[in-house]
């Protein structure tokens, strides 16, 4: 056989965790990693439709894909996703931490104490607790990896979405700080995700005038991007492929931009 340059690619063997992967890019995710060989288990708030985008995601990959629920801002639940994952797979390599969400604020100069911390919870402390129930398996596997879905409103001026960019600005600083206290054990990275236009729009308050704007945003490529966008970069930071990455935030948003999209 000739040289496979995707060989390093290829996740057969592995066992990994997707928060928040039963739709929109968190799919896209699981999806791209069960395609390349690997077992997945997707935890989701909605059990049921986890079930269901892992059963779909089984059907077309060949891989073992399941689902289950899962709040993870609940550490018993957390808990018994992992514990379910590594009995189901035999252990776990891989953790995506995508969860994630913000709603949009009408008036940004009065957010409540209550939103603040609602926030840090979900995308922040969700992903450090999920990393700690996840790392004596990760210990113990080969090409152990925390691969996590940041935001590019951690880098940029984001006030109408604050609360969630200053989560997402926490979760950057926290993971690099994680990358460097387990170095040489479990590397760890994150994806600052630009814009990517799926249902969720519309649930966090951006309507559709909003979301016809963002369909010609200011960056380089000129595009929104799509879940199977960040799906690939995911891949290559899960991989062996990356082997050599870690402690690195990688910007996935079409080259960015400074101009907040969605203005006042």
């Amino acid at each position: 056989m000739g040289f496979d340059p995707f060989a390093e690619f290829r996740m057969s063997g592995h066992a990994a965790i997707v928060t928040g992967g039963a739709q929109n890019i968190g799919a896209a995710i699981a999806r791209s990693l069960a395609g390349a060989g690997a077992k997945v288990m997707i935890a989701d708030l909605n059990g049921e439709k986890a079930t269901q985008t892992a059963a779909e995601i089984a059907a077309e990959t060949g891989a073992d894909c399941r689902g289950m629920g899962c709040d993870v801002t609940k550490a018993d639940e957390i808990d018994a996703v992992v514990r379910a994952t590594a009995q189901a797979f035999g252990g776990i390599s891989t953790l995506v931490n995508n969860v994630g969400w913000g709603a949009r604020h009408e008036d940004p100069a009065h957010i409540s104490d209550e939103d603040l911390v609602a926030s840090y919870r979900l995308n922040t402390i969700s992903a450090y607790r999920m990393s700690m129930a996840c790392l004596p398996h990760l210990l113990k596997a080969d090409n152990p990896t925390i691969a996590n879905s940041g935001s590019f409103s951690s880098a940029v001026p984001a006030y109408d979405i604050l609360a969630y960019g200053t989560a997402k600005s926490a979760l950057n600083q926290m993971m690099v700080s994680l990358a460097h206290l387990l170095a040489r054990k479990v590397r760890v990275n994150s994806i600052l995700i630009g814009t990517v236009l799926t249902p969720g729009y519309a649930e966090a308050g951006i309507d559709e005038a909003m979301q016809e704007r963002m369909l010609h945003p200011d960056t380089l490529t000129g595009r929104p991007g799509r879940p199977e966008d960040v799906a690939n970069a995911m891949l290559w930071l899960c991989s062996p492929a990356s082997g050599w990455v870690s402690g690195q935030t990688i910007n996935v948003h079409g080259g960015g931009s400074v101009v907040r999209l969605f203005g006042r």
